[in-house]
C-alpha cells in the first residue's frame, strides 16, 4: 500500500469521508485530511474543545454525552489535530425544522491556520454520513447574534437560516 505522503503527492482519490474506518480525504493536492470518529476522549480533541469552550474541562458530562449517544470527530492534516466536530440527535423541538429526531451539530472548530482550506466541509460531511445512518432526515445548528463567521460558514457549508430568536431571562430569586 503506498504510504499517504505517497499519495498525497500523487493526489490520488480516496474514499468519502462519514464512515468509521478513518481514511484519508484529500481535498486537494496540497491537503490531505484524515476524518477519525472517536469513541473515548483524546488528549487532542479536550485540547480543541478547550479553544472552542474556554469552561470546557475533561471531566465534563457533555463529553460522555457526546460519546454514548451522538458523534465526535477529529480533523487532521498529516497526523496533527487541526479540529473537530459534535453531532447530537435531538429529539425535542428544533427551530426551523419539520421531523424529529433532528441531528444537531453541538460544536465545531478548525484552529485559525487551517481554516479556509476545505477542512470544515470534509469534517461535516462525516458528521452528515453518521445522521444519514442514524436514519434523520434533517441537520441543524445555531450560532450566536454576534457569530458573523458562524454564519458565513453555515451558509457556505449548505445550511439555511430558518429564524432568529432571542432568548430571555427573569430570576425567580427574592431580591436583596
Amino acid at each position: 500500500m503506498t504510504g499517504w505522503r505517497e499519495r498525497r503527492r500523487q493526489g490520488i482519490a480516496m474514499p468519502k469521508p462519514g464512515n468509521n474506518s478513518n481514511r484519508p480525504v484529500p481535498v486537494s493536492a496540497n491537503h490531505l485530511f484524515i476524518v477519525e470518529r472517536l469513541a473515548a476522549a483524546t488528549p487532542d480533541w479536550l485540547a480543541l474543545r478547550a479553544q472552542l469552550w474556554a469552561a470546557a474541562e475533561p471531566g465534563d458530562p457533555a463529553i460522555s454525552a457526546i460519546l454514548a449517544h451522538g458523534a465526535a470527530f477529529i480533523i487532521r492534516e498529516d497526523t496533527a489535530a487541526i479540529g473537530f466536530a459534535e453531532a447530537a440527535l435531538r429529539h425535542d423541538y428544533v427551530n426551523g425544522c419539520e421531523t424529529s429526531p433532528v441531528a444537531f451539530l453541538e460544536g465545531v472548530f478548525i484552529l485559525p491556520a487551517h481554516r479556509r482550506r476545505g477542512a470544515a466541509r470534509v469534517l461535516l460531511a462525516a458528521v452528515e454520513a453518521w445522521a444519514r445512518g442514524q436514519n434523520v432526515t434533517e441537520f441543524a445548528s445555531d450560532a450566536l447574534l454576534a457569530n458573523t463567521p458562524g454564519h458565513a460558514m453555515h451558509t457556505a457549508l449548505g445550511f439555511t437560516e430558518t429564524e432568529r430568536v432571542i432568548f430571555y431571562r427573569k430570576s425567580l430569586l427574592p431580591s436583596a
